[in-house]
């Protein structure tokens, strides 16, 4: 029988295979989920947000989780996906993974770009 702690393994591999279609870095990775919980019964919490409220693929995004979890991880018998919004997703989210596929793809750290910027606004 699988643990609950083993099923939640499970859970995070399957989430850094899903991707944000205008990001190259999986959702984990990018910093997105804010937790993940499995009960008894082995259904599946996740609090998760997006780099924006007005994200145009949330529901996307949100159904992706839900059947990736289902179709990959046998035995889970529910899934159930809260977009959160406090705290509001930073760049300092991002995992260091995340950074250097950032900092290959973009050219520049974004999480110390970010940083200089709201440095000047302060």
């Amino acid at each position: 029988m699988t643990s609950l702690e083993e099923i939640k393994d499970e859970v995070i591999k399957v989430l850094k295979q899903v991707y944000d279609p205008e990001i190259p870095v999986n959702i984990y990775d990018l910093g997105l989920i804010y937790g993940v919980e499995v009960d008894e019964e082995r259904d599946v919490k996740i609090k998760m947000t997006l780099t924006t409220s007005a994200c145009p693929l949330m529901g996307i995004l949100v159904y992706r989780v839900e059947e990736m979890i289902k179709q990959n991880i046998p035995g889970v018998r529910k899934v159930d996906v809260e977009l959160v919004w406090d705290p509001p997703w930073t760049p300092e989210r991002i995992s260091p993974t995340g950074r250097e596929l950032l900092k290959k793809f973009l050219g520049y750290d974004p999480v110390e770009r970010w940083r200089s910027q709201v440095g000047q606004r302060l």
